[in-house]
């Protein structure tokens, strides 16, 4: 099997035409991880300056990955209000690009970017039962903390929180 070759990209609001691709195929692919619906970025709300304006958070950090020269994954950083804390949201990765350490690229990428950001901990929230985005996590440094992150879409359960602190890999 040859090597494959992953790049990291940062985007801008003019990539948001990529980001609507790569954020469509994960809500259709992966709609147990999101607390967005694929309908909730289709038909009426499917407009390019709802795209470009996702891609605009003030201070976010949006990253594409290509595996061999294929977008095949995203994830994003943005500030939060709390002081030194930085939330990795966002997270996909192909299945076809799965277990080659695309995820681990993408998590490294934003974790960097929030230390530039003065952050001390990074922190994310996982649908609870996303094992296998729980493990990448948890392979990456992450931890549960035991708070509760958005309702879900059901009205009952709640995401989790995992974190990590940002001093030393």
């Amino acid at each position: 099997m040859l090597p494959c070759m992953i790049e990291l990209r940062v985007l801008t609001p003019d990539d948001w035409a990529l980001w609507r691709e790569l954020r469509l195929a994960a809500l259709a692919e992966a709609p147990y991880a999101f607390g967005s619906r694929l309908a909730d970025w289709q038909g009426e709300a499917d407009r390019e300056e709802r795209w470009r304006g996702r891609l605009e958070i003030p201070g976010s950090h949006n990253i594409l990955a290509q595996l061999d020269g294929r977008p095949v994954g995203m994830a994003s950083g943005i500030p939060t209000e709390q002081e030194g804390v930085a939330e990795l949201i966002s997270m996909w990765v192909s299945p076809a690009a799965r277990g080659r350490g695309v995820g681990d690229m993408l998590i490294g990428e934003v974790a960097r970017w929030a230390r530039r950001q003065k952050a001390g901990l990074l922190s994310l929230a996982v649908m609870p039962d996303n094992a296998h985005a729980s493990m990448l996590y948890r392979r990456n440094g992450f931890e549960d903390t035991g708070e509760f992150g958005a309702l879900l879409p059901d009205g009952v359960g709640r995401e989790r929180v995992m974190a990590k602190s940002l001093g030393t890999d």
